[in-house]
Parts: C-alpha cells; sequence; structure tokens
C-alpha cells in the first residue's frame, strides 16, 4: 500500500517541493516545528533509513545537506536540525529543522499554522537556493 510520501512522489498529493531528482523528493511538512522545517524522502518506499544500502543512504544524506544550507540560506536560524523518528509515516524520511535551541527539536512542540502563501513564499526562497 502506498505511503502518503509515495503518493506525492506520484504526484497524486500535491506538496510544496524544495528539490527533487531521481532518488530523492525534498518538501515542506505540512505541520511544521518551524519555518522552513523539511522532509528528504527517498523515491523508493521503504520503511526503515538504516535498511537503505549504503551507497542510497549516503546519497540521501548528502542529498539532505544541499536542502540544509539552502534552507539556513533563507531562514532565520542558529542551526539545521535534523532527526530521524519513523514512527510517523512507515517510509523513510528525514526532518530538517531550522532551530536556535535545543528544545526547538521537540516534536511534542505545538506545530506551526501557515498559510498557502507562506508555505509558497519559503519554499520558493529556499528551492531557488538549492544546488544539486
Amino acid at each position: 500500500m502506498d505511503t502518503i510520501f509515495t503518493k506525492i512522489i506520484k504526484g497524486e498529493i500535491s506538496c510544496y517541493k524544495l528539490a527533487e531528482n531521481e532518488k530523492f523528493i525534498s518538501f515542506l511538512d505540512i505541520s511544521p516545528l518551524s519555518k522552513g522545517h523539511a522532509l528528504v524522502v527517498p523515491k523508493i518506499q521503504n520503511d526503515y533509513i538504516f535498511d537503505l544500502d549504503d551507497e542510497m543512504l549516503s546519497d540521501m544524506i548528502v542529498f539532505a545537506k544541499k536542502v540544509a544550507v539552502a534552507i539556513k540560506k533563507n531562514v532565520t536560524c542558529l542551526r539545521i536540525g535534523v532527526a530521524v523518528i519513523g514512527l510517523e509515516v512507515p517510509h523513510t524520511h528525514i526532518h530538517l529543522v531550522p532551530i536556535n535551541h535545543v528544545g526547538d527539536l521537540n516534536f511534542s512542540n505545538p506545530k506551526l499554522k501557515l498559510t498557502d502563501n507562506e508555505f509558497k513564499e519559503i519554499s520558493a526562497k529556499i528551492s531557488a537556493s538549492i544546488e544539486l
């Protein structure tokens, strides 16, 4: 059964896309911890990140780094926090979250409610800065 991320990859569900290549896609999280909170997802449906082969895993980290650099250029923050939890959607994904304090990466914190225009503005700025 397709996950929500597989449906996004197939174009069945829309997203605020930041970057895409033949192996991965990155888009804004629609329930973000902070502005610019993004996900990096492999195009193959795989439940657990450490089940990826070494090449795919290393390529995913390099892809995520490029997205994180672009987020940092466009969102005021001290760092881009990285989290791999993998329980909420059974499809490997990396969270890239702009943070200023360690507590900013707490997923039990309230999520932001952004408008469609805010998501579009943020995604346009970040995607324009990504160098794949």
